[in-house]
């Protein structure tokens, strides 16, 4: 029996822009079950990053409630919601945000700093999701001695690192060619195929076939939640298939 690790109900999110008020969301609701592969897709101005933001526990609601793993995080202070973050939820970004110098594996090992874990077990669990992710030889290398595919997976690897509830990847190809765009996608089926929940924000058509439902908004309302009928899959992903 599936497990429900997200629910969204009634969300509401409202921005003041000078004398108006904006109305980024109208009341989504939504439900995310544990080991689901969901893409989140919208054009801009759709309510989609602003969603993105609640459900990675940067912002919270106007109005609604949102639970995380049974735990209803929608009001609490952020102080709460840096903890559950830290914790919860693994961030992959389009501009992979690596600290420029420390090592791959510094950068990976860094959630587990302020999770408050001693040096070596930080490094020991670290090497672990780097081997993973396929990356054990770079290791000690910068990030600008990385291509951009390999930061990509320093950065997904650092999403991992504290076992969180959920990966939000945010347009995780988006400053990647073709060839090794297809290269993370395949890697994040794998780490979906390993019991893994992910959420991914895109606004490409042919990146979101990778997930196996996806919800579409449009003026601050759900659009369409549909199952993926056509998943494209980890054979079809890899290079020379």
């Amino acid at each position: 029996m599936s497990e429900e690790i997200i629910r969204l109900t009634s969300i509401h999110k409202n921005y003041k822009v000078g004398m108006e008020i904006v109305r980024a969301l109208r009341g989504v609701s939504v439900s995310i079950q544990r080991n689901e592969y969901v893409a989140l897709m919208g054009p801009s101005g759709s309510g989609k990053s602003t969603l993105m933001n609640i459900l990675g526990c940067l912002d919270t609601p106007t109005s609604g409630e949102y639970f995380l793993n049974g735990k209803d995080v929608s009001k609490l202070q952020d102080n709460e919601l840096a903890e559950i973050r830290n914790k919860e939820i693994g961030f992959v970004f389009q501009t992979f945000n690596l600290l420029p110098r420390s090592t791959a594996l510094d950068n990976v090992a860094l959630p587990l700093v302020y999770a408050g874990q001693a040096r070596n077990d930080r490094l020991r669990r670290a090497e672990e999701v780097m081997e993973q992710v396929g990356l054990s030889d770079r290791t000690h290398h910068r990030p600008n001695e990385l291509s951009g595919g390999q930061r990509q997976r320093v950065a997904i690897a650092r999403a991992m690192v504290n076992n969180p509830s959920i990966i939000l990847a945010d347009e995780p190809t988006g400053n990647l060619d073709t060839k090794t765009s297809i290269e993370i996608m395949g890697l994040l089926q794998d780490i979906h195929n390993a019991g893994n929940t992910i959420i991914l924000v895109t606004h490409e058509e042919d990146i979101a076939l990778h997930a196996h439902r996806v919800i579409r908004l449009r003026d601050g309302l759900v659009e369409s939640d549909e199952e993926n009928k056509e998943v494209v899959t980890l054979e079809q992903t890899r290079p020379g298939v």
